[in-house]
C-alpha cells in the first residue's frame, strides 16, 4: 500500500465523546510519525493496535520515498506504559505472547530506514521494549525506563527481547531493571548512549525533526546495511528457552500478578 501525506485514524473511528485507542500515522514528505493514540490509559497498548503496529510497519518497509520514522506517544505522559492487561486474562497458550510481541518488535527492528522514539512520561514494560527497537532515542529529562514486571504481573521476556535490550543497555541495567523493577530516569541514560539526546518538553518535537532532516539527508542504502547488519548480529543464534517462558505463563504467580492488577492491589508471590 503507497501511503500520500495524509493522516489516517488506524483501527477506530473518531466520536464526539471518545476516541478509541488506536494508531495515528502522518506522512509528510520523507518522514512517517506514528503516534500510539490511548492517553487514557497511559498510550497501553492492545492486541489491535499491536497488530496495527506490524501492519504499519510491513508496508512502510516497502516504501522507498520514506527516510526516517518517529515513533510517539500521545500526550504527555508516556510513550508506552506496556500492554493493555485485560487481554491476558484469557491467555492459554503459554508463552504465545511473547511469541507473539516477537513477530510485531522484529518488523519496528528490521524497518530498513532510520527510526526515532520520542519519549515523554513513562517507557515501560513493551514501551520500554518498542523504543529500544528504535534506532534512535529523545526524551525529556523526567522520563523513566523500565520493566517492572517482577512487581507487576510476574511474567517474562522472551530471549530475543532479553538479547536486544541487553545490547542496548547493557545486561547490568537489564538486570536492575528486572530483577528490582525499578525504573531509571532519562539522565543515567545519556552518558551509556541508549539516548541520543535529552530535551525539554517544549523542544522535544523540534529537536526529533532536526534529528530527522540530518538522518534523510544520508545515503538509505547504507543506512539500511548498517542497521540491519547489526539487527542479525544481536538476534542470531538465540538460545531456545520456551521452558522457561512456558513455566511463568503457566505459574500461579503469573495469574495472581494478573488479577491483583485489575483488582487494583498488591500481588501475593508464592513461588509456584
Amino acid at each position: 500500500m503507497v501511503f500520500d501525506s495524509v493522516h489516517l485514524l488506524l483501527e477506530c473511528l473518531m466520536s464526539t465523546l471518545s476516541t478509541p485507542p488506536c494508531l495515528d500515522l502522518q506522512i509528510t514528505g520523507h518522514v512517517a510519525r506514528i503516534t500510539f493514540n490511548n492517553p487514557a490509559a497511559r498510550n497501553a497498548m492492545t492486541w489491535p493496535m499491536y497488530e496495527e503496529l506490524k501492519r504499519i510497519c510491513d508496508s512502510l518497509a516497502t516504501n522507498s520515498d520514506i527516510r526516517v520514522v518517529i515513533f510517539r506517544g500521545a500526550g504527555d505522559k508516556a510513550f508506552v506504559s506496556g500492554s493493555d492487561i485485560q487481554q491476558f486474562v484469557d491467555l492459554k497458550e503459554d508463552e504465545a505472547y511473547e511469541i507473539a510481541v516477537d513477530n510485531i518488535f522484529i518488523s519496528l527492528q528490521e524497518l530498513p530506514m532510520p527510526t526515532i522514539a520520542i519519549i515523554e512520561g513513562l517507557a515501560v514494560g513493551s514501551g520500554l521494549l518498542m523504543a529500544t527497537s528504535c534506532d534512535f532515542r529523545i526524551s525529556t529529562p523526567e522520563a523513566r525506563f523500565g520493566i517492572p514486571v517482577a512487581k507487576t504481573l510476574g511474567n517474562c521476556l522472551s530471549p530475543s527481547n532479553l538479547a536486544w535490550i541487553s545490547a542496548h543497555l547493557g545486561i547490568p541495567t537489564v538486570k536492575k531493571m528486572l530483577l528490582t523493577a525499578e525504573l531509571i530516569k532519562a539522565p543515567q541514560l545519556l552518558d551509556s548512549g541508549f539516548l541520543y539526546q535529552l530535551a525539554e518538553a517544549a523542544d522535544i518535537t523540534a529537536a526529533g525533526d532536526a534529528l530527522a532532516e540530518k538522518l534523510a539527508a544520508l545515503a538509505p542504502i547504507t543506512q539500511k546495511a548498517s542497521k540491519l547488519a547489526l539487527t542479525r548480529l544481536i538476534n542470531h543464534n538465540l538460545p531456545n528457552c520456551t521452558d522457561l517462558m512456558r513455566e511463568t505463563y503457566n505459574s500461579i504467580d503469573f495469574r495472581e500478578g494478573v488479577n491483583a492488577f485489575l483488582e487494583g492491589r498488591p500481588p501475593k508471590w508464592q513461588g509456584k
